[in-house]
């Protein structure tokens, strides 16, 4: 029987995976099992973690990334797990317990992860979901209980994935105080290779010390590598709860409003984050996850076709518009409010009375456009996807060194870093020692004159050439002749104006800019 080779994102992810490989016979059985799990995590598909705090629309959002209804809204005990929905080719969810055992729970009547279990819950560790989900192929997606709640139990289990609090082995009863054998990982090694490698920051209008906490204390995959723009993203989920008067500048345009307040979350949140994008999760579910049909359309198609009167009077409230009398029921009009809210029903209804045969396809699409799903898989293509291979390399190596750390043998420390070292001197390397000077700026560790830092922040934030020199849209030339004046900039900054911390970093973006120089060059020929 022959094994299944694993899949990489990529040639850097390859190479530490070679190289985790090739030390094994060479560290102590405990830390060769730290790096089979690098190893195992390596040849998966990128992890994401939806975080935020309660109530801010994580599930909703995870809905309608995979595109499927399945994870529970409700409060629940289910909605108090970490559920890791991965690609599987039967679908199926797994109840993980603190003592190694899984157990299969059956989807409710809906096709969604039941809310309650029917199990004792403190002895449960979290969910595994497997779906046959094209976008889970290359993304396992975790959902995670909302920070801030006053279920300490839940909040303890999405610092764990988050990295702020040590992985603990839990028999739901106490500690695990067996003594580990050899091939077992210590506590300190388990956390070393535990959290998710990149993270989805879900916040609201407001932007709280909680979350700034929340992604301080992210890790990718040590507890010594913060969230960045590298690994982090926010958006801002319920957008069409913002009132667009409060907000100047608005013109009163609801989305105009949301990209104020995004812009500025993004000040705030920055350089933890890459950027803060507005979207409608609700509306982005219904549309994209099937929950919109043919009857909803019809329904909107009768409430369009209403006196003006009465309609801008249905919109002054959620409670006027189930209750004031009208020719469409009652019932319909609560079911419509359960799955767009007003905004939606505005926005569904306004296209048709400008487009009276819009079909239920064609306004599903547009329901889509008005939700802002479409930004949000954009970023998370360019910041996630695009850069899968870099991430996961540098988490995986953060791995090995924190496990090579955690060793009491100076010669298995040395042999690990001698062959980190010999690894990062490899041209393709690159891309790790970017990460690793971003992280640097990023978490404050080499201090930057303010100008600096954000274009050290900006080269290394987007693998886009155009958004990598702040040019997006110009001629390449005009790109071209910026990256190697900026070059040079760097490497004259790096050998007679920085100190020995920022020369290091001087370096690295020098050879950005030179191998952005070298593709535009090769692109032009």
């Amino acid at each position: 029987m022959t094994t299944e080779q694993p899949t990489f994102a990529g040639p850097l992810s390859a190479a530490v995976a070679h190289l985790c490989t090739r030390l094994q016979p060479q560290v102590s059985p405990r830390t060769a099992a730290g790096f089979r799990e690098v190893l195992r995590r390596l040849g998966a598909p990128l992890q994401v973690a939806v975080a935020g705090r309660i109530k801010s629309g994580k599930s909703t959002l995870v809905n309608a990334l995979i595109g499927r209804r399945v994870a529970p809204t409700d409060v629940g005990e289910c909605t108090r797990l970490v559920t890791r929905f991965q690609y599987g080719s039967v679908d199926r969810v797994e109840l993980v317990f603190f003592d190694g055992r899984k157990q299969v729970l059956p989807f409710d009547a809906a096709g969604m992860i039941p809310k309650d279990l029917e199990v004792d819950f403190d002895k449960v560790s979290h969910l595994e979901a497997y779906l046959t989900n094209a976008v889970l192929r290359d993304l396992t997606v975790i959902d995670t209980p909302g920070l801030g709640s006053l279920d300490l139990a839940s909040v303890k289990r999405t610092e764990q994935l988050l990295g702020a609090a040590k992985h603990r082995k839990d028999d739901g009863e106490g500690a695990d105080d067996e003594t580990p054998t050899d091939d077992d990982l210590d506590e300190t090694s388990r956390n070393a290779v535990a959290g998710a490698e990149a993270v989805l920051y879900v916040v609201t209008q407001g932007v709280r010390a909680d979350d700034q906490q929340a992604l301080a204390a992210f890790t990718a995959a040590t507890a010594s590598r913060e969230a960045g723009p590298v690994n982090a993203i926010a958006v801002l989920n319920k957008a069409d709860t913002i009132t667009p008067e409060s907000v100047a500048g608005s013109d009163g345009d609801v989305w105009r409003a949301a990209s104020i307040i995004a812009e500025k979350q993004a000040a705030t949140l920055k350089p933890r984050v890459a950027d803060v994008i507005p979207v409608i999760g609700l509306l982005a579910e219904t549309a994209e996850s099937g929950g919109f049909t043919s009857a909803d359309a019809d329904a909107l198609r009768s409430l369009s076709q209403l006196d003006e009167m009465i309609w801008e009077t249905l919109l002054m409230s959620a409670d006027i518009f189930t209750t004031w009398e009208c020719d469409v029921p009652v019932g319909t009009r609560v079911r419509l409010l359960e799955k767009l809210d007003l905004y939606g029903i505005a926005s569904a209804v306004a296209a048709l009375r400008a487009d009276p045969d819009l079909t239920a396809g064609a306004l599903r699409r547009r329901l889509l456009e008005s939700s802002g799903l479409a930004g949000v898989r954009t970023r998370l293509d360019s910041v996630f996807r695009a850069r899968a291979d870099g991430i996961k390399a540098a988490a995986a190596l953060a791995s090995v060194t924190a496990l090579a750390s955690a060793t009491g043998d100076a010669g298995e420390r040395q042999r690990v870093h001698d062959a980190i070292e010999v690894l990062l001197q490899k041209p393709e390397a690159h891309q790790l020692r970017l990460l690793e000077a971003l992280t640097l700026v990023a978490s404050g560790a080499v201090n930057m004159p303010d100008d600096l830092a954000d274009e050290v922040l900006r080269v290394g934030s987007t693998a886009d050439i155009g958004e990598q020199l702040g040019l997006k849209g110009r001629p390449a030339k005009e790109l071209s002749a910026y990256a190697l004046e900026r070059a040079g900039w760097w490497r004259s900054f790096a050998s007679f104006g920085a100190t020995p911390a920022q020369s290091r970093v001087a370096h690295v973006v020098h050879r950005s800019y030179f191998l952005i120089w070298q593709q535009l060059k090769a692109q032009a020929g």
